[in-house]
């Protein structure tokens, strides 16, 4: 009589069953970048078998970012020193893109030799939605910030979207007039048709209205082909006229029927073609001012002026300074290739005490700047434009620092109070301090205090 034999799977080693019990996963490769292990966790990461995966080459099994001459293992390996926490991403069985953070370290043999490499690495999908909602809440498009004065216009952004009223931008040079342009092109209904902008300043007024309206062949000495003005190459999208107070009145005239008729002639043209675009306007004058002097058109600034933005100047919101530099340095590192690690607390300081006259794209411009002059690590003191470097040594950094540190305070309660619910009790434990301590910093800060503390009540009372 045949006895059935029951194939059982030889007892896990006390590491084995560790490493089968941790959520990172992890796996080995030898010297020639073959996988050798790859735990449970790397299985469900990846949606790659382990049967699958032992004995390929690593880079067959991920697909990562950081393969290649960016492989965090292969430097570790010819380096002999572990990285830690490195961000990148993998692509998974099903084609997914998974963000992961991932550390490495050298394998040796009971001798000392180098056999291989490890590699442990977490999955950060759940990290990325939450990282993206909360970004969510401090920006619109290109455009960052957590000042309650621009939070406000971010709140009225999809509303003004989705209408199909033009829209009059004011601000200052550099604060960021048509990056709010694309934002609201990016939410409306025309996000799928074109974003076409024209910086009016920047054209006498004869190139002006055949970049605006286009022309067509014979309209004058030259004109040998018909051109597309910028209202046709904007069809069924967004036309966002830049310096609108630097137009001359006669081409105001022109403007005033488009916005009034929605038609327009191309230079030399006999018949009218249709204006299929959303249109948005941006000035750093006061128009008011510019209609008192004869210089711009009443009419027209109250077709412009059917809704109005204001964007505050850098000046007035510091407190988006220091998330500005994040989001900067970020772009920059993507840009350059880099991986410079943030400011100093002193370089913060000298920035919060600059008054920032050319505002936003000013302090883009000192941070590209530094990029230049910092290879590694944090952007410092020594890397910002010379003429801020000079200005604080003759004022002093005391004061700016105080600054920058309230800043980051105010920040730090701000968020604390938003992510409970503004429960200030919970929100003192969050950030470590007693409740009254939190009073007193709100106080101290200028933090209004909320109408509701955020307390739930018990049901059936008041």
């Amino acid at each position: 009589m045949s006895q059935r034999i029951e194939k059982t799977n030889p007892p896990l080693s006390p590491t084995e069953a560790i490493l089968e019990s941790i959520s990172d996963g992890v796996f080995t490769v030898d010297s020639d970048w073959h996988v050798t292990s790859f735990n449970r966790a790397a299985e469900e990461i990846t949606g790659v078998s382990r049967e699958e995966a032992i004995g390929q080459r690593c880079s067959e099994v991920f697909r990562s970012s950081m393969c290649g001459d960016g492989c965090a293992l292969r430097q570790t390996i010819k380096t002999g020193r572990p990285i830690i926490g490195k961000a990148g991403y993998i692509i998974d069985a099903n084609g997914n893109r998974i963000p992961i953070s991932l550390s490495t370290a050298v394998l040796r043999d009971s001798d000392g030799h180098m056999t291989g490499g490890a590699e442990t690495f977490r999955d950060l999908s759940e990290v990325e939605v939450l990282r993206r909602e909360l970004e969510g809440k401090v920006r619109v498009g290109d455009l960052v910030s957590r000042s309650p004065i621009m939070q406000r216009l971010f709140a009225v952004m999809p509303a003004i979207a989705a209408s199909p009223s033009t829209v009059l931008i004011l601000g200052e040079t550099g604060t960021g007039k048509e990056l709010a342009a694309r934002a609201i092109h990016s939410l409306s209904p025309r996000s799928t048709g074109p974003f076409v902008a024209v910086n009016c300043g920047a054209l006498p007024d004869t190139l002006l209205e055949s970049e605006l309206f286009g022309y067509k062949a014979g309209a004058f000495t030259g004109a040998t082909k018909d051109k597309a003005g910028r209202f046709t190459m904007a069809k069924g999208g967004t036309l966002f006229l830049d310096e609108i107070g630097e137009v001359s009145p006669a081409l105001q005239v022109r403007l005033l029927r488009v916005l009034q008729e929605r038609t327009f002639e191309p230079l030399g043209a006999i018949r009218s073609e249709t204006a299929d675009v959303r249109i948005i306007v941006a000035t750093n004058r006061d128009l008011t001012e510019q209609m008192r002097k004869g210089a711009f058109r009443e009419d027209l600034y109250y077709r412009v002026n059917v809704v109005r933005l204001e964007i505050p100047p850098l000046r007035n919101r510091k407190e988006d300074l220091p998330l500005l530099v994040e989001h900067f340095v970020e772009r920059f590192n993507h840009l350059q290739r880099k991986s410079i690690s943030g400011i100093t607390v002193e370089a913060l300081s000298l920035l919060m005490a600059h008054t920032w006259p050319g505002n936003v794209r000013e302090l883009e411009n000192a941070i590209e700047r530094a990029f230049i002059l910092c290879s590694e690590g944090p952007i410092g003191i020594e890397h910002l434009p010379e003429e801020l470097r000079s200005r604080a040594a003759s004022a002093g950094l005391l004061h700016s620092a105080r600054l920058a540190h309230d800043i980051l305070d105010t920040q730090s309660i701000r968020g604390a109070l938003e992510r409970n619910g503004y429960n200030r009790l919970a929100a003192a434990k969050e950030l470590g301090i007693h409740k009254t301590t939190l009073f007193r910093w709100m106080k101290k800060l200028g933090i209004p205090l909320p109408e509701q503390d955020g307390r739930r009540r018990r049901s059936g009372t008041s």
